[in-house]
């Protein structure tokens, strides 16, 4: 069996998806962040509430701030955030 994937929400995600962290198995058909979004999605509301709007969500893998076509893999770390801004 594959280490699960490790998610990680923060800010409003965190309100909307209802929770700040889980660990999943790797879903099946998904390999990028995009399709892990759309695994998502297809949850819940709430996820889908989250992830309404992708180009306002920003994406890590592995502590590494990547792109909707970036490969998932089992046991990755993906976190999920707004955007950030200076001060």
């Amino acid at each position: 069996m594959s280490a699960p994937l490790k998610l990680l929400y923060f800010a409003w995600l965190r309100e909307k998806a209802g929770i700040g962290e889980e660990a999943v198995p790797t879903p099946d058909g998904v390999a990028t962040v995009g399709e892990l979004m759309d695994w998502l999605v297809g949850r819940g509301d709430g996820y889908a509430e989250a992830f309404s709007d992708r180009k306002v969500v920003r994406v890590a893998v592995n502590q590494e701030y990547v792109s909707l076509d970036h490969p998932v893999a089992a046991g990755d770390e993906v976190a999920f955030f707004p955007p950030v801004t200076g001060g």
